[in-house]
């Protein structure tokens, strides 16, 4: 075990984050974070005691902390950790019980939030109803209602194993240890069956966070529709009737003491709608006949079945007169289509047309939504996000639902993963560099080759680099412009504009969320666990070390195209010339296909791509050994290769033929076959790919101990453990030689010194 000490407030592990150790805790503690919920791990606790593989939530020194750090990656592992050490695995028995039951008692707390904030919203929702029907006023309409239901939990922990928690944590810890750590079998059972339900009890209660999070606001927000704004316009129109709203206001003050008590919002917002309720029975008192000021700040609500999406759009875009009329009459033209999908050619040119005039609107829109800044209008955002332009074109229902949604964006928001708008606010506020056009010119190289033809002078390039606006329209018509119509799947067909066509299935089921996303990459680094790993250079000459490649995981950035598509795509494998830069990776914002089979295409593409970057006009050249070279050698003269047989052969040249000769559109379908099927031991690529895939995209650990017992992968894969254990040695040596001369190991050393233990 080695010794690790670290300040206050810093970071231990992050979620999506690689599990590479475990971490014993001997001195301070440390906070484990879902989302808003936490926990507090105290001595002896072990971080990462519950996870597997990639972490499932952030670890962060809540005090200076010491800690034992230890590789740990399954049940032989601790074996051999725990062998002849009788207090340790008494203590590492206590740890996963007290552990457990921690766990059990947040994720008790937020099963039983759940239900109330349900029963209640539920309750006073109905509540409003019968007061409309008192006070004889319409009920406004609130979509927000027809979406929300009970919690219905993937992950959840039974009756039985709560109370046998309980029982063992409570009243017989001593009795149950003793018996417990008599054995090696039994001990290392009872650890890894607490770790895998605390796994499933982690799963759940990020189910039960996000269900809070995303339901929240229907009780209260501002900006936006709530239900106690319903109440507080039911008043205004009670007091201009001259009645009494004693009993409306008793039920906003009933919201306001309920919110408190659930702990979901701030206190500034408790604070600003206490302020809305004390000044209503102010007026109450006084006798006023409405609520005046008290509904500035009030949101109004659009009524998005019969809102005119396209003159709002339009009007905020700054269109006038004719100009304005004109792509009206354009976007009736082509909703009175008789067929929208048509190949006929009015059909094509005025979609055609359509999209022209779409990308046009957008980038103004863009603009004017920055510059106004504040609170957007729902409609806009639902146009800046999902391309949505009026309710004629998506349905009154869909309509609803993107309307409810839109105030819910944050599910498609994560460190890594952008909707398109946020995108763009990145490229104009320059935290992220525009993407490359489809003659593979970035930005700056895209206006270099300008001023080489004679288009732009050096000043006029220096001033169009640091024009934001510039930088959005370059990304906007030359990335977003080609990537919405090619994750739309169907090009010839495509049109910006979102349609009721092409949302067969519900909104919910169809949208793809960060967590979506992330949980299909994360499947994804389980089995290939190096996909994102770069060479970088790292040296310290003072204290011998001149220039040594480690490895350090890079992942890509996702962005969210405003279209219901059926294709992803890897725009760039990295943002830069620099190969240490994110890739970029799209995805349609709603889809019917399996986004597990989308991601797992892509990311084929950007194991090819990367290759091909790192080795430059060597990539295809075996004598220059990579998975590209390799593999275009392999189709190249696999008809000559006697590894193959007759059989073996006729597939290869069945797979080109259908990838029309395209090596790397093969190799994503062997990649496929790669994740899905060969990593659990079911056979489907021939002798030869499945040698090169062993070595350029190695399985696990875990699943290479699985799968090397089989002779058809044991050759390959101990040829792979003798390089890599090469590889580790020599890494060892020159870290040793390295502490030796005075250096520290960092963060970035030790990661890739795990990244060949892995």
């Amino acid at each position: 075990m080695e010794i690790v000490r670290l300040g206050q407030g810093e970071l231990i592990a992050r979620k999506n984050d690689t599990v590479k150790c475990w971490y014993m805790i001997q001195d301070g503690t440390v906070l484990q974070t879902f989302g808003e919920a936490k926990i507090q791990l105290g001595r002896n606790a072990i971080v990462g005691i519950f996870e597997r593989d990639i972490y499932q939530c952030d670890y962060i020194a809540q005090t200076d902390c010491v800690l034992a750090e230890f590789v740990c990656n399954g049940a032989q592992d601790i074996k051999n950790i725990l062998k002849g050490k009788e207090k340790l695995r008494s203590l590492f028995l206590k740890t996963a019980v007290e552990q457990r039951y921690q766990l059990l008692c947040l994720y008790t707390e937020l099963e039983n939030q759940a239900k109330n904030f349900h029963m209640f919203v539920e309750t006073i929702y109905n509540d409003y109803l019968t007061l409309c029907n008192q006070y004889r006023v319409a009920e406004m309409p609130f979509p927000k209602m027809e979406h929300f239901n009970a919690l219905e939990l993937q992950h959840k922990a039974e009756a039985w194993e709560v109370s046998n928690s309980v029982s063992i944590a409570k009243k017989y810890m001593a009795q149950y240890l003793q018996l417990m750590s008599q054995d090696d079998g039994m001990t290392i059972g009872v650890i890894m069956e607490a770790s895998a339900q605390m796994r499933r009890f982690a799963q759940g209660i990020g189910e039960m966070e996000g269900y809070l999070s995303y339901h929240k606001d229907i009780m209260l927000a501002r900006g936006q529709s709530c239900l106690f704004k319903l109440f507080f316009e039911l008043a205004g129109k009670a007091l201009e009737q001259e009645k009494d709203v004693s009993s409306i206001l008793k039920d906003m003050n009933l919201m306001l003491k309920v919110a408190a008590k659930l702990k979901l919002y701030d206190s500034q917002l408790l604070a600003y709608y206490q302020e809305i309720c004390d000044g209503l029975e102010h007026r109450m008192h006084m006798g006023a006949q409405s609520l005046d000021a008290l509904e500035d700040d009030m949101i109004e609500e659009v009524d998005i079945r019969h809102a005119d999406g396209i003159g709002i759009i339009l009007d905020y875009a700054g269109y006038v007169g004719d100009e304005k009329e004109q792509i009206r009459t354009l976007l009736l033209e082509y909703r009175d289509l008789p067929d929208m999908s048509s190949m006929e050619e009015h059909a094509y040119k005025t979609r055609k047309k359509v999209g022209v005039a779409f990308y046009d609107i957008y980038y103004r829109v863009f603009i004017r939504s920055i510059q106004a800044g504040g609170n957007l209008n729902p409609i806009i955002r639902m146009f800046l996000n999902f391309g949505f332009v009026d309710t004629m074109f998506t349905g009154e229902d869909n309509a609803a639902s993107l309307y409810e949604l839109v105030s819910h964006l944050d599910v498609c928001a994560s460190e890594h993963v952008y909707t398109i708008y946020r995108w763009l606010r990145c490229v104009y506020d320059g935290s992220k560099p525009t993407s490359k056009n489809e003659l593979d010119m970035d930005y700056a190289e895209y206006l270099a080759d300008q001023k080489k033809n004679g288009n732009l002078t050096a000043e006029q390039v220096k001033a169009e680099l640091e024009n934001a606006e510039k930088r959005v329209e370059f990304e906007i018509h030359n990335m977003f412009t080609t990537v919405n119509k090619i994750t739309y799947g169907r090009v010839t067909t495509f049109c910006p504009v979102l349609c009721e066509k092409d949302l067969i299935y519900s909104l919910e089921k169809m949208l793809v969320t960060a967590e979506k996303i992330e949980n299909a990459m994360n499947e994804i680094r389980k089995i290939d666990y190096s996909v994102f790993y770069r060479e970088v250079m790292f040296s310290d000459p003072e204290k011998g070390i001149n220039c040594e490649k480690i490895m350090k995981e890079v992942l890509p950035d996702v962005i969210l195209m405003p279209n219901a598509g059926t294709r992803g795509i890897m725009w760039q494998e990295t943002s830069s010339k620099r190969s240490n830069t994110p890739g970029r990776f799209m995805f349609p914002m709603f889809t019917t296909a399996e986004l597990r089979d989308l991601v797992i295409a892509v990311v084929g593409s950007f194991r090819w791509e990367i290759c091909r970057k790192v080795q430059g006009i060597h990539w295809n050249d075996v004598r220059e050994k990579s998975l590209t070279a390799e593999y275009c050698t392999y189709m190249q003269f696999y008809k000559k290769n006697r590894e193959l047989s007759a059989d073996a052969k006729e597939k290869v040249k069945s797979m080109l033929t259908r990838a029309k000769n395209n090596y790397r559109e093969v190799f994503v379908r062997d990649y496929m076959n790669w994740i899905l099927f060969e990593a659990k031991g079911s056979f489907r690529l021939n002798k030869v790919a499945r040698d090169i895939l062993v070595r350029y995209c190695p399985f696990a650990k875990l699943i290479r101990m699985e799968l090397m017992a089989n002779p058809i992968y044991q050759s390959s894969m101990n040829r792979f453990e003798a390089e890599n254990n090469q590889k580790l040695q020599k890494c060892q040596m020159i870290y040793s030689k390295y502490e030796k001369e005075g250096g520290v190991i960092t963060p970035e050393l030790k990661e890739n010194l795990l990244f060949y233990q892995m």
